[in-house]
């Protein structure tokens, strides 16, 4: 089967949008994308269309695969094949270019996540030498008008404090990074610790950190079901969601290959 690599820039966000979702047509969770959500979340995330990449098999795009970059840093921001095209090393040979592409803008470190029961994917990674940093968990809380103690405060005052006092890396989803792109950020502060979050339907908490951090949620719950992403499982977080009641909906490999 000939493979022909094209950037992604090379096409709409329509066209790109169709090969995404063809993708992960039959993927362990539910996924489908449209142009405007993908445009906003390839913002959010750093997404180079330049360096990015559809497979393309006699002109028809079977397959894509994003990458985010920042500075020396860059993410893996999904990697799908059609059905019909898999087994036959379109996404190895996607992520080959992904990872030339990265070396010649200065990049060091490639991070992804992989959910824990693709095992294909976590195969290729591992064939690649991606190795496996860390388990991060997707966490939902349900909403309670009880609320909780925490104040509201600016955004920018409650990113400070938890980036005072953070003990671990955030993830690309949720670091330094993302929340430059977003101008609609809330925050809290409680005795010792804070939260940045935003409401979108849901309340999608970027980052935490500090102590009594079940006041912070219990505050947070108030304004509607929390979502958190990617949690590390040992972050102290994560033990105060599970005191809450959260649920995890998905756990993942975070790993890494050094270029």
């Amino acid at each position: 089967m000939a493979i022909e690599l094209r950037a992604s820039s090379s096409f709409s966000y329509e066209q790109l949008a169709a090969v995404f979702t063809a993708g992960y047509v039959d993927y362990f969770l539910p996924f489908r994308i449209d142009a405007p959500a993908l445009r906003a979340m390839n913002d959010a995330f750093d997404i180079d269309l330049d360096v990015s990449r559809v497979a393309l098999r006699d002109g028809d795009p079977v397959g894509l695969a994003n990458l985010g970059i920042r500075d020396a840093e860059a993410w893996v921001g999904g990697v799908g094949v059609v059905p019909d095209a898999r087994r036959a090393g379109v996404a190895e040979t996607m992520m080959e270019a992904l990872h030339e592409q990265a070396r010649a803008r200065g990049v060091e470190t490639v991070w992804l996540e992989v959910i824990e029961q693709n095992d294909a994917a976590f195969r290729l990674y591992d064939k690649l030498g991606y190795v496996v940093e860390r388990e991060v968990e997707v966490w939902t809380l349900a909403d309670d008008g009880a609320g909780g103690s925490a104040a509201e405060v600016d955004a920018s005052e409650a990113h400070e404090l938890v980036r005072r006092v953070r003990t671990s890396r955030e993830p690309w989803q949720r670091a330094d990074g993302t929340l430059a792109h977003f101008d609609d950020l809330r925050g809290l502060r409680g005795d010792g610790g804070a939260a940045v979050f935003r409401t979108a339907g849901v309340v999608q908490l970027f980052q935490i950190a500090g102590t009594e951090l079940e006041e912070l949620l219990r505050t947070l719950r108030a304004h509607g079901t929390v979502s958190a992403l990617n949690v590390v499982v040992d972050d102290p977080a994560a033990a105060a969601l599970g005191s809450l009641g959260a649920t995890v909906a998905v756990r993942q490999r975070e790993m890494s290959l050094t270029l």
